[in-house]
């Protein structure tokens, strides 16, 4: 437990700016709901404009609205079709936000960090509209303010890309070392590597943290309780 404990504090304490996924570390998204009925919403709406075969029958049942925006951005990409489908999709997010669930704990470090002169950002693949919405439901918002990075109608830009956190950086004028990126799927440790920016995951269950284990994550909490703990220390104002 000590040895973990200053595992994590050797990640968090030189971290100037944090840089937050924003569906798992900050919220569940879509936990009231589903983000399997989404994606049925988005492809019942290309079945509705005849384009069924777009899609293979793998892709028509699949539970992760992205995977069916990925589908149609590969077989016709930077396409009217495409930005539809992503405005189609935001929206879902949008009418997910009521009824999203903080994640324990990430209210107050949100807060801490923050005030203890850390400078946030999120760095996201869901749309930026949708980060800010829900960030402004719980008065979060000046937290972030203005630096909210997420999905665009340029989808190769998605993490594993690690575009929006090199905007992200660019704009808080950051540099990687100094940066601490927190995240909840491979695809954000991906990128985080990508960016060499060292990176935290969040795991809110044993199969989230193997996945994020066997991508290579070394450091993986199942609460943020013990990142509160270091940054109420104030251990990352030293230096």
């Amino acid at each position: 437990m000590a040895a973990e404990t200053a595992n994590l504090q050797e990640v968090i304490k030189p971290a100037r700016f944090v840089l937050f996924d924003f569906d798992g570390p900050v919220c569940r998204l879509f936990a009231g709901h589903s983000a399997e009925d989404v994606a049925k919403d988005l492809v019942e709406w290309l079945e509705r404009q005849g384009l069924r075969g777009l899609l293979t029958e793998e892709e028509r049942v699949h539970p992760d609205p992205m995977a069916v925006l990925y589908a149609v951005n590969r077989r016709h990409p930077h396409s009217d079709l495409v930005v539809e489908l992503e405005e189609r999709l935001t929206q879902q997010e949008l009418k997910a936000v009521p009824s999203a669930w903080p994640t324990e704990f990430a209210d107050p470090l949100i807060r801490t960090w923050s005030a203890v002169g850390a400078r946030l950002a999120v760095a996201t693949n869901n749309s930026p509209r949708t980060a800010a919405t829900y960030l402004e439901s719980r008065g979060l918002a000046g937290c972030f303010a203005p630096n909210i990075y997420g999905r665009t109608q340029d989808l190769h830009h998605l993490k594993p890309d690690p575009h929006c956190l090199n905007r992200a950086m660019n704009a808080l004028g950051a540099a990687p070392h100094s940066t601490l990126m927190i995240g909840d799927a491979p695809s954000d440790y991906e990128a985080a590597e990508r960016a060499d920016v060292p990176f935290l995951g969040y795991a809110r269950n044993a199969e989230k943290e193997e996945e994020l284990r066997s991508a290579g994550a070394k450091t993986v909490v199942t609460s943020l309780e013990s990142v509160l703990r270091i940054v109420r220390s104030g251990v990352n104002q030293q230096g």
